[in-house]
Parts: C-alpha cells; structure tokens; sequence
C-alpha cells in the first residue's frame, strides 16, 4: 500500500520481513540446531557411503570449538536469537562431553587399583631407550607397547626389565608388568585380506594383589581418509574379531590396552565399546603427538572402572603415551566370567 505523508511517499508492506540483523540471527540459530543434532544424534548419521558417521564420530568432542565460533559470530552480529539458540548446542555437548572435563578422584590407597600405561612407540621411534625411561617414570604397574620391532624390543626389554620383571611380547605389541604373568597367548585379529605374519594381538593373565586379570594388548589397522572417505574396513572387521575373543573370556575382570586407531564415540569400535567401559574423565588426545586431534590410544576394562585417562609427557613416537587409573570392581574381580 503507498500513501502521501507531507508531501513524500511511505511504503506499507503487507506482512512481514526479517531484518538484516534477524536474518542472520537465524542462520546462527539454524547452524547451532544442526550441531546439537550432530552431536546428540551422531548414530543416526549414516555409515554410507564413505563410512561418514565414523568419521564424524572421530572428531565429535571438537564440536564444541563450532559452538564457540558460533558464539563470536552471534556477539559481532548482536543477534540474540542466535545466542539464545546456542543453549541447545552447549547443553547437548555438556551432556556427552561435560564429564571428562571433571578432575579425576584423589588417589585412594585403599582402593582396588592399578595403574597402566599404554603406548605405541612408533617402528621409527630413534630413541627406544628414552622412549622406555620416560614409561618407567610414570610409575605404572602395566605397560603395554605396539610397533615393538627388532632391534628396538632388546632396548625395551632391557630399560623396562628393572621395574617390570614379567613381560610377553608377541608380533608387534607386548605387555609389561609388575605382578606375575600366569599365561599368555597370541590373539588372532588378522583381517582376510591381510597376509600371513600380521600379528598384533595378545592375551595375559596378570596375578594382581586384587585378583587375576585378563590383560590384552592389542594394535587394530590404521584407517584413512580420501577422497572417497572413511576407509576403515580392516580396522573394523579386526575389532569385531578382538570383541569376540574378550565376550568369550572366562576371567571376569579384563583391561584391554592399545592402539586400537578409533576413538571411543566411532562406531567401528562397538564391538568394544559395547561391552567394555571406557574411560570416565580425561579427552587424553594422544595422536598426532604434534598436534594431537584425537584419542585413539585405549584403556577399556570389563568388572573394573577406568577413572581417569591423561596423556604423558611425547616421547620419540608420533603418539603420545597415555596412563590410565583403573579400579577393580571387589565384588566381581575375581573369579570366571560367564558370557
């Protein structure tokens, strides 16, 4: 509708349009919905093609640095939609993530309580011996290693047999530990597709003052990512094998330590993760030991709770190691287990 007022002309919309200001305020508002969908949702991102929803899952606590974003561009634009829509965001992420953000528990002596470290030492690490000094004075009560490779192994075994006097290597990974080694074996999680001579599994009992534990230390294939995506196949498939050989453990109380090249949100480990607890506080990013983006370094444990996770000070490996508090369950620690 135009009408002259004094002489000028107004225009009178019928109905309405969003301002400038209140448009961009519903971008915010649209980009922060479709965050807290991501994170709260991830399940139902579909895994094809190109096992999307794992690579997504691999990166998912780094969702809150696109809500802080979000939160700078909603103050530059002085748009209070936008910062009212990212309560829903900051919400979702707190549920998921919030907790590892917690410090964790005082040490207890009394407790029920081992300490284990878990690193890959990298085939390429030039120094094994500072490598193996740098895990002694962590003071943990296991150590387990990957990409343990001749020559390096006769320096592992040498700086590390001090404090560990018990060890099992088998292939690539081992196991050292303070407590006696009742039996140990090799784990088969070669993939079909991979050649004879793969071999980056194992399994220990360790007589711990607490009971006897079913240690594994176990190396899944690494994965990539290309132009078609996620390629995790092996990866997957070796975990899935790894899972059916700890549901058919008879001890009741396992640690599972290793490079295990997921993260604990990516689907591909939930033939793990479903039957395992992870850790209850600590990110522990581990990889790259440059700028490391993501935790793919692993301590889980059935009939026993992991506390808290760190990482430790980088070592000649491009990981980082990281050392794990673990707390067995007094009720449920010893004995057999029943699948």
């Amino acid at each position: 509708m135009v009408r002259q007022a004094d002489g000028g002309v107004t225009v009178a919309a019928k109905g309405w349009a969003p301002s400038g200001e209140g448009r961009r305020g519903m971008v915010v508002a649209g980009v922060a919905i479709g965050v807290a969908g991501v994170v709260g949702l991830h399940r139902a991102i579909p895994n094809s093609p190109g096992r999307v929803g794992s690579l997504v899952e691999s990166f998912l606590p780094w969702s809150g640095v696109v809500v802080v974003l979000l939160f700078v561009v909603a103050l530059v634009w002085r748009s209070g939609v936008g910062l009212v829509a990212l309560l829903l965001p900051v919400a979702v992420w707190v549920q998921v993530f919030g907790g590892l953000l917690l410090p964790g528990p005082g040490s207890d002596t009394g407790a029920r309580e081992l300490v284990v470290v878990q690193h890959n030492v990298s085939d390429e690490n030039l120094d094994p011996a500072g490598t193996a000094r740098a895990l002694v004075a962590a003071g943990g009560d296991l150590v387990a290693l990957e990409e343990v490779v001749v020559p390096a192994l006769a320096v592992y075994e040498g700086v590390l047999g001090g404090d560990y006097p018990h060890h099992v290597v088998h292939g690539t990974v081992g196991l050292w530990s303070k407590y006696p080694i009742t039996d140990e074996r090799l784990v088969d999680i070669r993939p079909r597709a991979f050649e004879e001579g793969w071999s980056r599994g194992l399994r220990a009992v360790v007589r711990t003052p607490y009971g006897e534990v079913a240690a594994y230390v176990a190396h899944l294939p690494s994965v990539r990512v290309g132009a078609g995506g996620l390629a995790s196949s092996p990866r997957d498939e070796s975990a899935r094998m790894l899972g059916d050989a700890v549901r058919g453990e008879e001890v009741r109380a396992v640690i599972l330590m290793g490079d295990l090249n997921g993260t604990i949100d990516d689907r591909g480990l939930g033939p793990l993760t479903s039957q395992l607890n992870v850790a209850e506080r600590g990110f522990a990013f581990s990889y790259p030991a440059t700028l490391p983006l993501a935790r793919i370094d692993q301590v889980l444990a059935r009939s026993a709770t992991v506390g808290h996770i760190r990482t430790l000070p980088a070592t000649g490996s491009d990981h980082l190691p990281v050392a794990a508090r673990v707390t067995l369950n007094p009720l449920q620690a010893s004995g057999r287990f029943a699948p």
